[in-house]
C-alpha cells in the first residue's frame, strides 16, 4: 500500500474523527437518538459523507472538513429556528398521530400514516400489549415509536387490587408551548381562549406569552411553567 495513500487518510481519519465529535456535540444529543425523522436522514448522510470521503483517494482533508462544516451549519441552523418558531418545528418535526382514542382505534389515522391492524398490533406487543382493549390512548410519535396510556384496570397497580370502581382516563392535552396559545388542543378539550386567560390569571399570568408550558389534565386542573421558571431551573 502507497504510504503517501497512507498519510493522507490518516489525516483525513484524525480529522473527521474531530469534525464528527464536534458536530455532536453542537448539535446536542438528539441526533444520536433520531428523535424525529429528520435528524434520522440527517445522522445518515453526515455518516455517508465523511466514510465517502475518506476512501476516495481524490478526495481531501479540505474536501472533508467543508462538506461536514456545512452540512453541520445547515443542521444547526435549521435546530435553532425549530426551536424559536413554532410553525417551522411542527414542519422538521412532525405531529404524533393518535391511532387509538378512549379505546377506539382511529381508522383515519392510520390510513394517514399508511399503516394497518397488524402492524398496529405489532408495535402493541413490542410495547408488552397484546391487546387492543387494554389500551385507552396510543400515540405514534414522530421517530415512528408509539406511546401507551393503558385503561385504569390495565395499569400495574391495578384498581382491581384495591377494589375500586374504574375511573375514567384523561390525557394530558398542552395548550400553550413556547408562548402560542394552541387553539386545536382547545377545542380538542371544548374549551376557548377566554377560559384559558382567566385560568391563567388565577395563576398570576396575564399574557399566554410569558408561558412556557401550559397543560391541561381533567380532574386535575392546569399545569403551567412560566419562561422564569424554566429560567430559574437552569441555574
Amino acid at each position: 500500500m502507497n504510504l503517501t495513500y497512507l498519510t493522507y487518510l490518516t489525516l483525513e481519519l484524525i480529522c473527521g474523527f474531530f469534525l464528527l465529535f464536534l458536530i455532536i456535540k453542537i448539535l446536542g444529543k438528539k441526533i444520536i437518538t433520531q428523535i424525529t425523522p429528520f435528524t434520522f436522514i440527517s445522522a445518515i448522510i453526515l455518516g455517508e459523507l465523511l466514510g465517502n470521503a475518506l476512501y476516495d483517494e481524490k478526495v481531501g482533508v479540505r474536501y472533508i472538513f467543508y462538506t461536514m462544516c456545512l452540512w453541520g451549519l445547515l443542521l444547526f441552523i435549521v435546530e435553532t429556528a425549530s426551536q424559536k418558531f413554532l410553525k417551522l418545528r411542527l414542519l422538521f418535526e412532525g405531529k404524533p398521530s393518535v391511532l387509538i382514542r378512549n379505546g377506539i382505534v382511529n381508522r383515519e389515522q392510520l390510513k394517514k400514516n399508511r399503516m394497518n391492524l397488524n402492524q398496529l398490533q405489532s408495535l402493541l406487543r413490542q410495547s408488552e400489549t397484546f391487546s387492543i382493549r387494554e389500551v385507552a390512548y396510543c400515540y405514534l410519535e414522530a421517530n415512528g415509536s408509539i406511546s401507551l396510556l393503558k385503561k385504569t384496570s390495565y395499569q400495574k397497580t391495578t384498581q382491581e387490587d384495591f377494589n375500586f370502581a374504574p375511573k375514567p382516563v384523561h390525557v394530558p392535552v398542552t395548550v400553550i408551548r413556547d408562548g402560542e396559545l394552541l387553539t386545536d388542543e382547545l377545542l380538542d378539550i371544548g374549551r376557548d381562549k377566554e377560559w384559558l386567560l382567566l385560568q391563567l390569571k388565577s395563576q398570576g399570568i396575564e399574557e399566554p406569552m410569558e408561558v412556557f408550558l401550559a397543560e391541561w389534565l381533567e380532574g386535575d386542573g392546569l399545569f403551567v411553567q412560566t419562561f422564569n421558571q424554566a429560567s430559574l431551573s437552569k441555574k
